[in-house]
């Protein structure tokens, strides 16, 4: 763990005490807003499949789109949230909490939906969650059996465990505040140039919901997808149809 981390972690105590009402039921809340839309951001699956469309059918541009688009999404709430000091930190810290758990909750939500899961399904939705842990933090859960497995596992287990709602919620909470409070010791250069501080949590936070996107699409293996493929199945059924003609 980076300088960053380790002193996000001793903060984040004081940060939670600026963000009272940020308990472990807002990532939830964050995760229905982010799938099922608000405002002006249509649900998760919704915007996903206009990507599918406009990319023709094909999945793995779609997640690519979907990705981008997200990650500049990011770095708005990151400029809009990080450009003032500790004056306006009791606002802006529970604002780019909740703001940046929306948008890597949609994200990957989407990616998912474009991968063929049902995000109806709590599994799913507990899935999502972990991603936006991280690959480090979740191969720390697991192997210290917090976890019962990986994202994909998870997704896909036998049947829905409603305890892991309680502890996704709980960890994902956790590791949002750690990683705000981490991020306000690299914005303290900005209390005087507002705008340095905007562009470094601008930055930070389009870096983190790509590292966190980047996983949900390595970590969610697609699934039956009606009417779609992705490249791949493209160049197997293309091989398949010449190997066809040359027998």
């Amino acid at each position: 763990m980076g300088i960053g981390g380790t002193l996000g972690k001793r903060l984040a105590p004081r940060v939670s005490r600026l963000a009272p009402d940020l308990s472990a039921s807002f990532v939830h809340e964050a995760l229905r807003r982010a799938i099922d839309g608000i405002g002006p951001l249509p649900p998760a699956a919704h915007a996903a499949d206009k990507q599918l469309a406009e990319q023709g059918g094909d999945v793995d541009r779609a997640v690519h789109e979907v990705i981008e688009n997200h990650v500049r999404y990011a770095g708005v709430q990151g400029f809009a949230t990080n450009l003032g000091g500790l004056v306006t930190a009791a606002v802006a810290i529970p604002t780019n909490i909740a703001g940046i758990a929306l948008i890597q909750c949609r994200v990957v939500a989407g990616i998912a939906h474009l991968k063929g899961y049902d995000l109806a399904d709590q599994r799913v939705r507990n899935a999502v969650l972990a991603c936006i842990l991280g690959e480090d933090a979740v191969r720390s859960l697991v192997r210290r059996k917090k976890l019962p497995s990986t994202p994909m596992g998870i997704a896909t287990a036998p049947a829905h465990d409603p305890h892991l709602d309680l502890v996704m919620a709980a960890e994902v909470t956790s590791e949002l505040i750690t990683k705000v409070a981490g991020k306000r010791i690299a914005t303290t250069v900005g209390r005087r140039v507002p705008v340095v501080g905007g562009l470094v949590g601008a930055s930070a936070d389009a870096y983190a919901t790509w590292q966190v996107a980047r996983y949900a699409d390595r970590e969610l293996l697609p699934r039956a997808r009606a009417g779609h493929r992705n490249r791949a199945d493209h160049t197997n059924g293309a091989d398949q149809q010449r190997r066809a003609a040359s027998g």
